[in-house]
């Protein structure tokens, strides 16, 4: 246990099963925190909560920040749109009691590594979509961690060992055809967000990529399309690190709390 952190479990209804959400909360800060919702990886078919324990910790301590860790539903046995409306109803549950856990609805961000980049872009976008203009719940940033956002798997880095990028790639196939089993989603929009046409009105976006990353030029690719769509957006790239060392480097996740922290 942390005793510098409130942290609770609050079970949920989501798209197709009951969900759990982790929140996070300094202890002994009593001011009207930011929120975070924060996306675990696992290549849509893996991860828990548990495994996001540390990436959440840290940003609600940093920033500080309310961070809500969205344990959403898993491919094969749920697949797409299930994650991403869970998180959906995690942020609308977020929103509705962000007042009794002395929170700003009016200062949200969304965080995730690997799959949970995919998840918290696509909740942006969805977001946004849904919101109608409301101010009653404002996404204003997003930060993508070693993110997978090509369902095609057609910018894939040619510079790392062959071997590797097969093995890499094989594996990703295999998930991305378990989340999304019609091909008709392999061009959606909150699911391959390098296929949308339409990114205008997306957060303001932090893209955080690792050199030895077979994946990174997904991450690189989308920066600069929000970059043309006229979404203020930064991107890093860390080197002598693949997509598993990312997430648990301590300058990349300072990187995401003081990017996160500067926009609240």
């Amino acid at each position: 246990m942390n005793p510098k952190l409130e942290i609770q479990d609050v079970p949920i209804s989501g798209h197709a099963q009951h969900i759990v959400l982790r929140h996070y909360r300094p202890t002994f800060d009593k001011s009207l925190l930011p929120i975070v919702l924060y996306f675990h990886g696992g290549g849509f078919t893996e991860g828990d909560l548990d495994e996001a324990h540390k990436q959440a910790s840290h940003l609600a301590e940093s920033i500080p920040a309310w961070v809500v860790s969205v344990g959403y539903s898993l491919a094969p046995h749920y697949p797409f749109p299930a994650a991403t409306e869970d998180a959906h109803l995690a942020l609308m549950w977020a929103v509705e009691n962000a007042r009794h856990c002395r929170a700003d609805a009016t200062r949200i961000a969304l965080a995730g590594h690997e799959a949970g980049g995919n998840i918290a872009n696509g909740l942006a976008a969805m977001h946004r979509d849904r919101s109608g203009g409301s101010k009653d719940a404002t996404v204003s940033a997003l930060a993508l961690i070693a993110p997978l956002l090509d369902p095609s798997l057609t910018r894939i880095a040619s510079t790392i060992n062959s071997c590797s990028i097969h093995l890499e790639a094989l594996a990703a196939a295999r998930r991305y055809r378990q989340w999304l089993p019609r091909s008709a989603l392999l061009v959606h929009p909150y699911a391959a967000p390098l296929e949308s046409r339409r990114l205008g009105g997306m957060p303001t976006t932090l893209i955080v990529g690792a050199e030895h990353d077979p994946f990174r030029f997904e991450g690189e690719s989308y920066a600069a399309k929000l970059i043309a769509a006229g979404v203020r957006t930064e991107a890093s790239r860390y080197q002598g690190l693949c997509h598993r060392d990312l997430i648990t480097h301590p300058q990349a996740l300072d990187e995401v709390a003081a990017f996160l922290r500067r926009l609240f």
